[in-house]
């Protein structure tokens, strides 16, 4: 658990920097677009990067906490141990999605907008950096709940 602890930390971190980052960038733009009269050029697609990676990243962490949206009619009417069994069903169907969809689906997307050098237009940013989150967030939460079947926290 003490590198979980150390993810979960690493990752908190990460947000609160990525958040920060956003407010100032938007804060520029407010300030160039209102006060100086000349709005810059970069700060909507760098918000639009930024929020792209608080809310991937975010979903990882919300998964490692367990604080995902989740419908609990069904559980609350099953015995403990069906509970426990729908518990592990679910967190082994959410890191298939993330395997297959994310981490796989993901480095392909990366693969191919590296391969054909595509860049973001107003901070020629190579998008591949853009949509690297998604393979990285998809091993976080494919991480978290495979440590979560194999220490239970019931």
């Amino acid at each position: 658990m003490e590198a979980r602890n150390r993810i979960d930390k690493i990752l908190s971190s990460t947000l609160v920097v990525i958040m920060s980052a956003m407010v100032l960038n938007v804060l520029w733009q407010v300030f160039t677009r209102f006060v100086v009269g000349d709005p810059s050029s970069f700060t909507d697609e760098l918000a639009r990067y930024l929020m792209i990676w608080a809310g991937i990243l975010g979903a990882a962490y919300a998964a490692g906490k367990d604080m995902h949206v989740a419908i609990d009619v069904l559980p609350q009417k099953l015995n403990e141990a069906a509970q426990r069994r729908l518990s592990i069903l679910v967190k082994v169907l959410v890191a298939l999605f993330a395997l297959f969809a994310m981490v796989i689906g993901g480095s392909r997307l990366v693969y191919i907008t590296y391969v054909l050098d595509q860049l973001s237009p107003a901070l020629q940013l190579p998008l591949a950096y853009v949509y690297l989150v998604i393979p990285i967030s998809g091993l976080l939460i494919m991480y978290y709940k495979l440590t979560d079947i194999l220490n239970p926290r019931f």
